[in-house]
C-alpha cells in the first residue's frame, strides 16, 4: 500500500490481483475476472447491514482505475517508476505510530500532527483518515481509531515546511484510545 500527498491506497496491482512484474495478457485475462467479479449487475441483493452494494461499487469503480493505468504499457511504466520514488520515500522516511500523534478537535474533524526538526510539523486529519478506511469514533473526552480493514497500512506524511517526511504506521488490530488535548 503506498500514500502519495496524504491519498492512501492500494497499488493498481493489489487492486487487481496480481503481481508487479506480472505481463500484460495476465493483467488482462485477472483484469476481466475481478471486473465480472464486482460488476454491480451481478451481485446478489443481500439485506442492507453495512452497504454491501455501495462497497461493491467501490471496488467495481476501483478495478476499472487500476485497468486504465495498467492496461496501457506507457502509462503502466509511468506509474511503475511513481511506485519505486514513493517506495524509496518510504524506506528513508521515520516511523511514527498513532500514540506518538498530537490530537487536536478542529471542530468538523480531529488533526494530528508531529514536530519536524525544523520547527513545523506533519499532520493528518481525521476526514483524510476516514476516506482511507480507519475512521475515528468520539467518547466523551476521547477518541479512538476503529479500522475497518484488518491489513496494516503506513501513510507518509511531508512536513509542512522542509523536505523530511514521515512514515504514520497504523495498525489495524491497536484499538488504542487518543486523549485529546
Amino acid at each position: 500500500m503506498i500514500l502519495s500527498s496524504n491519498l492512501f491506497c492500494k497499488t493498481h496491482y493489489e487492486i487487481i490481483g496480481v503481481n508487479e512484474d506480472a505481463s500484460q495478457e495476465q493483467i488482462r485475462k485477472t483484469y476481466r475476472s475481478a471486473i465480472l467479479n464486482f460488476h454491480p449487475d451481478k451481485q446478489q441483493k443481500s439485506p442492507k447491514t453495512s452497504n454491501p452494494e455501495q462497497e461493491t461499487g467501490n471496488q467495481f469503480l476501483e478495478v476499472q482505475r487500476a485497468w486504465d493505468v495498467l492496461g496501457d504499457p506507457r502509462s503502466r511504466a509511468l506509474y511503475d517508476n511513481e511506485l519505486r520514488k514513493l517506495r524509496q520515500d518510504a524506506v528513508n522516511a521515520e516511523d511514527v505510530s498513532l500514540g506518538d500523534m498530537v490530537v487536536e478537535d478542529v471542530g468538523s474533524c480531529f488533526e494530528l500532527s508531529y514536530n519536524c526538526r525544523c520547527g513545523d510539523f506533519y499532520a493528518i486529519d481525521s476526514s483524510e483518515l476516514a476516506e482511507m478506511g480507519y475512521p475515528f469514533l468520539t467518547d466523551g473526552s476521547e477518541i479512538s481509531l476503529r479500522a475497518t480493514s484488518s491489513v496494516p497500512a503506513s501513510i507518509i506524511l511531508p512536513c509542512g515546511s522542509c523536505s523530511l517526511k514521515v512514515r504514520l504506521v497504523i495498525d489495524a488490530n491497536d484499538k488504542i484510545p487518543i486523549e485529546l488535548n
